[in-house]
């Protein structure tokens, strides 16, 4: 059975002082629903984020990391320094390393080998821009981002790997996703994992939802069938928010 999950992803935002304060406003909230609650600081605060919520229920990712296992990369971070600091699981793909740092599906296929090689989980990030869903191609960007970048694995790697629906059209565009199109989306995902590799693979996959959950949607959007949780920007900088959406399963 397929895990309800909640990342944090906090982005650029806090200096290890306001990372200490949110952790500390992080564990004195109360978990009351089924779901896996993680975040992800940036990482000149994975160490200390990592050392706070040591046998908390709350886990601790990385926001991104390179592919390679070291050499000349100045500015980049690898699999092997993330576990050596006791991060386990790697947020790849997300909108904004697309779009600012030029990743590739080709550059993503490479970085998602590197962390599963690693035995790190990965939460893949992928979603479509508004032009792609005005002229009503957003399934076949979003297809085509999954099976570039994850395809090439076998169905055993699939064990390590969430997905992460982002439409990049509803993040501050004065636009807004439904959850009826947020849960026809998932379902399409679902499906064209299933076509790739089985329903019963496709059915263990966790995808989540990254357009703007808030603590008043998330309820709604968390209840669709193939929405499995979010994967929340500016809600997690704030701990009543974030489990605000937590305990919305």
């Amino acid at each position: 059975m397929r895990k309800n999950i909640v990342a944090g992803n906090w982005k650029m935002n806090n200096d290890l002082a306001q990372t200490e304060t949110l952790i500390t406003a992080l564990k004195g909230q109360t978990i009351s629903s089924d779901a896996e609650v993680m975040v992800a600081p940036p990482f000149t605060n994975l160490w200390a984020a990592y050392n706070a919520l040591k046998g908390s229920d709350i886990e601790v990712a990385a926001q991104n990391m390179h592919f390679a296992e070291n050499g000349a990369y100045t500015g980049e971070v690898s699999a092997s320094m993330l576990k050596s600091v006791g991060i386990t699981t790697v947020i790849l793909g997300h909108s904004e390393r697309r779009a600012y740092f030029n990743e590739t599906d080709e550059i993503l296929a490479k970085k998602v080998d590197a962390a599963l090689a690693k035995d790190m989980r990965v939460i893949f990030c992928f979603g479509e821009e508004l032009a792609d869903r005005k002229s009503d191609n957003h399934e076949t960007v979003v297809g085509d981002q999954i099976k570039n970048a994850l395809f090439h694995l076998d169905a055993a790697a699939f064990k390590n790997i969430v997905l992460a629906y982002e439409p990049v059209w509803a993040i501050g565009t004065g636009e807004t996703a439904s959850p009826e199109q947020a849960q026809d989306m998932h379902a399409f995902i679902r499906k064209t994992l299933a076509d790739k590799y089985g329903a019963e693979v496709a059915d263990s996959v966790s995808i989540l939802y990254g357009g703007s959950v808030k603590p008043n949607n998330a309820k709604e959007i968390f209840s669709k069938p193939d929405v499995d949780g979010g994967l929340i920007g500016g809600a997690a900088l704030n701990a009543e928010d974030f489990f605000a959406i937590v305990n919305a399963f």
